[in-house]
């Protein structure tokens, strides 16, 4: 590569920064999520955000009430993504790129592919084959849902994201039809026998997320005193 087409490609990278928030309550990130959004100028910074959700179901905005079965004691949080009804809780890597997508110049179905190869690449690294579905976006192990997908997008810019599973209890996916399929089955890493902690399955999904979208990720903090944490954050 010569030195400009060096050039070229570094001033290409835009940066992005990212937020490491912990365990926290849903409903404060969605609407720090939402207040960014409205906010932001063409100036403004991408940012990713990670984290990992006390239980929660949440329910997309065309979301039907029938997927809806037992949720019992868990809450359930009407939302403003695309999509049907899925859970989020301890055990799963939840990731929100609030992005500027014409500054990326990327469409929303390009985005969404993005995130899937994403996700397909990270299990690869681990050595599972995972796929994606054209009727139902996610990431699939053997036929399993390992990686939800949700969007939103506002005067071109992005929020809500990707809930990828890594060890949890699996059971309140059976109070609902995840994702609005009656019977779908879902896994998480440590039922594909990979042992691999919280944090390094967020970052070999930041480090593949940011290859996918061509981003430099640089760290900034929490940053978000005002939305409640947990005693309790990922292992």
């Amino acid at each position: 590569m010569t030195g400009a087409a060096a050039d070229r490609e570094h001033r290409s990278v835009q940066t992005a920064r990212l937020r490491s928030l912990g365990r926290r309550e849903y409903v404060p990130v969605w609407q720090a999520m939402k207040d960014l959004t409205d906010r932001r100028d063409a100036e403004a910074d991408h940012e990713i955000w990670v984290v990992e959700h006390l239980p929660v179901f949440t329910q997309g905005q065309a979301g039907k009430p029938e997927h809806l079965l037992m949720p019992g004691d868990i809450p359930v949080v009407q939302v403003d993504r695309g999509g049907q009804v899925t859970y989020h809780g301890p055990g799963q890597v939840v990731i929100y790129p609030l992005l500027d997508l014409r500054r990326l110049n990327l469409g929303v179905r390009d985005l969404v592919c993005r995130i899937e190869q994403a996700g397909i690449d990270a299990l690869r690294s681990w050595g599972i084959a995972a796929h994606r579905l054209d009727s139902a976006p996610g990431v699939y192990v053997a036929g399993a849902k390992i990686m939800a997908l949700g969007l939103r997008v506002r005067r071109g810019c992005t929020f809500h994201g990707l809930a990828f599973n890594v060890e949890m209890d699996l059971s309140p996916y059976q109070r609902i039809n995840p994702c609005g399929y009656q019977g779908l089955p879902v896994t998480d890493l440590s039922r594909c026998d990979v042992p691999v902690s919280w944090h390094q399955a967020s970052d070999m999904l930041l480090q593949q997320l940011a290859h996918q979208l061509g981003l430099r990720l640089a760290a900034a903090g929490a940053g978000m005193s005002d939305i409640p944490v947990s005693e309790e954050h990922p292992t």
